[in-house]
């Protein structure tokens, strides 16, 4: 149970931080409510869930066997997040030439998206190793393995959660297109520091 318990606060620790997936969730559920946010956390959550199944497959052997695959992981990941940040901003210029706000549409792949950037995202992977080596030494593979994926459902649903009602609450300072405009171009930015850190603040995968 105390290993649950460790697991439990790595993985609530990880995802209620600042983060590129809260950022995208927390801006969608702004410029278009809760229920448009559901399939970005969908995307999160299922990619988190697949990378743990991967792991509890031996994945964590390839990262041993090839050791320069954080390195693209990480670049990967670095490349992604910037390419968000500058088609955010970017897409804040064009609209400003518009003199009413637009309606905001979440385009329909943001799920898939998100899934895929799970796996692009190397703190993501070492969390999912380090949680499953702590908890995974339980007396019973299939109980540990249950719990693993509630834990790596239910925590970052709720984390999720929380910054989706962040987003609704900024709701009432962006009934204008300014508003709008200088809020996306601050995730863009927020976006374009996350893949700075991702690239300059390595993370030591050797041990996993």
């Amino acid at each position: 149970m105390s290993a649950l318990m460790i697991g439990a606060g790595l993985i609530a620790v990880a995802t209620i931080t600042p983060g590129p997936n809260n950022l995208l969730v927390m801006r969608i559920a702004a410029r278009s409510g809760f229920m448009s946010a559901l399939p970005a956390m969908a995307g999160v959550v299922t990619g988190g869930l697949a990378m743990w199944a991967l792991v509890m497959a031996g994945a964590s052997a390839a990262f041993q066997a090839l050791p320069h695959l954080y390195n693209v992981i990480t670049i990967g990941g670095g490349a992604y997040l910037c390419w968000m940040g500058v088609r955010l901003i970017v897409e804040t210029f064009a609209a400003s030439g518009r003199s009413q706000p637009a309606e905001t549409s979440v385009r329909p792949n943001i799920a898939v998206a998100l899934f895929g950037f799970q796996f692009l995202n190397p703190k993501g992977w070492v969390l999912v190793l380090t949680v499953t080596a702590a908890v995974g030494n339980g007396a019973d593979p299939l109980q540990t393995s249950l719990m693993l994926a509630v834990l790596f459902t239910v925590i970052p649903v709720l984390c999720l959660t929380l910054w989706c009602a962040m987003g609704i609450l900024m709701m009432r300072y962006l009934d204008t297109l300014t508003a709008r405009n200088w809020i996306d171009r601050l995730m863009g930015a927020l976006l374009f520091a996350s893949a700075l850190l991702l690239v300059l603040v390595p993370v030591d995968m050797s041990h996993r």
